[in-house]
């Protein structure tokens, strides 16, 4: 079974940027919608951002402008760029991999925002 494989958390300073990656090697990779999603402590998990398999993309509203998401098919990756970074975007962040029958989740990468 494809597993879905997340990475590049870790700790940042606010107003920092980080890049998150999500491979998920599937031959048919380009025909996923690609989605992040994070939770924080104590709270549930929130949608953050999703690109389809035409390249629209979504943003919830805290991280427009801050955040981009983008696909690569031929490496069958995905990416968040996350830009000024604020302490309350840290959260475990999770990629999701669906389309049809299909719906996978990674296992999330901590991200911490502090000083």
């Amino acid at each position: 079974q494809v597993q879905v494989v997340e990475s590049g958390g870790g700790l940042v300073q606010p107003g920092g940027s980080l890049r998150l990656s999500c491979s998920y090697a599937s031959s048919i990779f380009s025909v996923f919608t690609i989605g992040w999603y994070r939770q924080a402590p104590g709270r549930q998990r929130e949608f953050v951002a999703n690109i389809n398999s035409n390249h629209v993309t979504n943003y919830t509203e805290t991280v427009k402008g801050r955040f981009t998401i983008s696909r690569e098919n031929g490496e069958k990756t995905a990416y968040l760029q996350m830009n000024s970074l604020k302490p309350e975007d840290t959260a475990v962040y999770y990629c999701n991999v669906r389309w049809i029958k299909t719906d996978d989740w990674g296992k999330g990468v901590l991200v911490t925002v502090s000083l």
